[in-house]
């Protein structure tokens, strides 16, 4: 495409700066074709295993402060076919089972927390962390949290089934969808990029497309560059 591709002009920008954004602009086109066609890719996966352990969690109920047993099923409403699903971290502690939440993970759900009520217009969605839920609950309270389900997996082989637990107890980030399809549940996609080797210099980015973190910083001249990650609290 030769030319420029659209007459706006910022202020004070030079000829070289509109060639050079129209040559990036020409890129972050294709990356959204590219986007756009992997997305329909995944709407085209056959369905994954069936879910035959309806897992029971724990739920925390905030209107009450008290600790529910839900079933996997259960998370199912009327109408909303398709469950996502974030494992959400808890790294040991100095004193156990006093385990720290994650800071990654808690950045995450700082940012997606308040998308909860529309993104729930269309699936269901929950958070499950292996801590007690009501350690869980109380993270949510401190971050000021209003609206993610929280659910506790620790009674369950959830973790080790569905790739967020390895064998020695090491835990992994991982987003999970399920559907429901005449009555049975089966896994029907996960985040697995963490889970292949990254080319040189690359984050796994396997979860970033619900962590707004980085769309935000990745659009600034550092980026991502350097070891900086999220932390619980900042001086």
């Amino acid at each position: 495409m030769d030319g420029p591709l659209h007459w706006s002009r910022l202020p004070r920008e030079s000829d070289a700066y509109r060639r050079a954004r129209d040559d990036l602009l020409r890129a972050e086109i294709e990356l959204r074709r590219q986007t756009e066609a992997v997305a329909a890719q995944r709407r085209r996966l056959p369905l994954g295993g069936e879910v035959r352990l309806d897992y029971s969690f724990d739920a925390w109920d905030p209107s009450v402060g008290t600790v529910l047993d839900v079933r996997l099923s259960e998370l199912f409403e009327d109408g909303k076919d398709a469950l996502f699903l974030y494992s959400f971290m808890y790294l040991p502690g100095r004193n156990e089972p006093a385990e720290t939440p994650c800071p990654v993970c808690t950045s995450i759900i700082d940012g997606i927390d308040g998308a909860v009520p529309h993104i729930t217009q269309h699936v269901n969605f929950a958070v499950v962390a292996k801590a007690p839920v009501e350690r869980f609950g109380a993270h949510a309270r401190a971050r000021g949290w209003r609206n993610v389900r929280l659910l506790s997996s620790r009674r369950t082989t959830f973790n080790v089934d569905y790739l967020a637990e390895d064998a020695d107890g090491a835990q992994s980030a991982v987003a999970t969808v399920f559907v429901r399809r005449g009555g049975r549940i089966h896994h029907f996609w996960s985040s697995e990029l963490q889970l292949v080797d990254t080319e040189p210099g690359q984050h796994p980015r396997h979860v970033d497309f619900m962590w707004p973190l980085w769309a935000v910083v990745d659009r600034t001249p550092a980026g991502r560059e350097g070891s900086w990650m999220p932390r619980l609290e900042y001086d």
